[in-house]
């Protein structure tokens, strides 16, 4: 295939990927109806792709965030992940739909019971904090939360497992730093970052002669949406130009994140990875007392098998692409079990609400079904780019391992679709701003490149592929995080 055809392709595929990111808020904030539920296990993005921190370039850094709608002021427990779950980052190496890799993530929440001197009576204080709160389990931290990461190779409840350790101590449980309390707590905005790089911890990785790095706490949302509006039946105009609306930017997330070698990670045989997120929780929970001081924090004993409440890959799938009736169902499913949900894929209903609501502008919605130009992109990766040599269709995100990363200050935000073949599709950088491109994919972009033998349609298939269509929200880019791992920015603090 000419040169010219296959940047055509990449980029129509990511413009195709970018629908399930569709403008329609957070990227799967409360997607689900038990997901409401139960918000410590709630998934809101995952993010994969090659570390663009200087020096780090052989490592491929995974984030899955978790807990949305985080108010800064939150306390006074603030957000402490759920002790008696488990949170996992997987991995497919070989495009069979199933994981390879499993990172699991346990906490445990160890209450101190720090009292005062009351007219000598010892009272415990009713603070996650007696005083100012610095380094690693402070004397004045009130409540210590801790986790300890194992990485599966195989099945992940029956495969090899085996503990990441502290480079250099050996230990295998590591703190969580407090949340973003306020600066009279930390002292100042700086002084909670350099409380936070304090808990960036450098792990041995069974099985990888590269030692990792893994952090887990509380950052800012980095996604960026035109939320109210977009869920008030679209309220907005699709044919301005953009605006600067981003409805969580007073928002915190909890981020679990590992930076690991890429060749740790991808299969000699083929550089390209699959990655998604999901978390569980016992099938049996029996409520009983609060835990007696010194013990973990904590008012259920649970037991039985695990059963998966949360799953998250590609952005936005659950909360606007699958039906209303299965999404407690896609939450609780494996990816090697997608095909139960292809309709929602070759037919999928937004781009018949966006012709029902901007029919009078004259939008209409792509006429030829089933929707190939959504397979390529959603199921299988695109030839070429990040689709495995062998490949069952499945919903993940996909990343070529040997694509370089482009340095901070160089990203486009739209990634291959710009011609930036490191961004999104391939993998999803927390810069890449799916939104926009979102719209227009749901009306038929990639049918105007006239390519019916990969895509299935033509330009007559989509009278309105050609719109400029916005959600009006703030424009995203590299610009907005850090250059260095986790690249997620400072969370907003409860009080200044």
């Amino acid at each position: 295939m000419p040169s010219t055809s296959v940047h055509a392709l990449s980029a129509a595929a990511c413009a195709a990927a970018v629908l399930f990111s569709p403008t329609a808020g957070a990227s799967s904030h409360r997607e689900a109806p038990f997901i409401t539920t139960a918000p410590k296990v709630d998934a809101t993005d995952f993010y994969m792709f090659r570390s663009y921190e200087p020096g780090r370039q052989d490592y491929v850094t995974l984030v899955a965030n978790y807990l949305p709608l985080q108010d800064g002021y939150g306390g006074p427990n603030y957000f402490a992940l759920d002790p008696n779950a488990l949170y996992e980052i997987h991995i497919d190496r070989d495009g069979d739909a199933r994981e390879d890799l499993t990172f699991q993530f346990r906490f445990k929440n160890t209450l101190k019971s720090l009292a005062l001197d009351i007219a000598g009576k010892q009272v415990a204080i009713p603070l996650i904090q007696s005083g100012g709160v610095s380094g690693i389990n402070p004397a004045t931290l009130n409540v210590r939360e801790t986790y300890t990461v194992d990485i599966v190779r195989g099945d992940r409840r029956r495969g090899d497992r085996a503990s990441l350790t502290g480079a250099s101590s050996g230990v295998h449980e590591f703190d969580k730093p407090l949340d973003f309390v306020g600066t009279k707590t930390f002292g100042s905005v700086a002084a909670y970052e350099t409380y936070v790089a304090q808990h960036v911890h450098a792990v041995k990785l069974p099985g990888c002669a590269l030692p990792a790095r893994v952090f887990v706490g509380q950052r800012k949302d980095p996604f960026v949406v035109n939320l109210g509006r977009t869920f008030d039946l679209l309220n907005l105009n699709p044919l301005a130009a953009s605006g600067g609306t981003d409805d969580l930017d007073d928002k915190n997330v909890t981020t679990l994140a590992l930076e690991v070698a890429a060749s740790c990670l991808a299969s000699p045989r083929d550089p390209v990875i699959g990655g998604w997120t999901s978390a569980s929780l016992r099938q049996g929970r029996l409520l009983k007392a609060p835990a007696s001081p010194g013990h973990q924090v904590g008012a259920s004993l649970e037991g039985g098998p695990w059963a998966q409440v949360s799953r998250l890959g590609m952005p936005l799938v659950n909360e606007v692409v699958v039906g209303l009736p299965d999404k407690d169902r896609f939450n609780s499913s494996k990816p090697r079990d997608d095909g139960q949900f292809a309709q929602y894929v070759t037919h999928p209903t937004l781009p018949a609400l966006i012709e029902t609501l901007f029919k009078d502008a004259g939008v209409k919605a792509p006429t030829k079904f089933p929707r190939n130009d959504l397979m390529v992109a959603f199921l299988t990766g695109v030839p070429g780019l990040n689709q495995p040599a062998k490949v069952t269709a499945a919903e993940m995100l996909r990343l070529n391992t040997s694509i370089a990363a482009k340095p901070q200050g160089s990203q486009q935000p739209l990634g291959v679709l710009a011609g930036d073949n490191a961004g999104f599709p391939n993998g999803r950088r927390p810069g890449d701003d799916v939104v926009d491109a979102a719209l227009r994919v749901s009306m038929g972009v990639l049918c105007t490149l006239n390519n019916p033998a990969v895509f299935g349609c033509a330009s007559a298939d989509a009278p309105s592929g050609g719109l400029a269509l916005t959600d009006g929200g703030t424009q995203t880019s590299d610009a907005r995080f850090d250059a260095r791992f986790p690249y997620l920015t400072t969370p907003r603090p409860g009080a200044q």
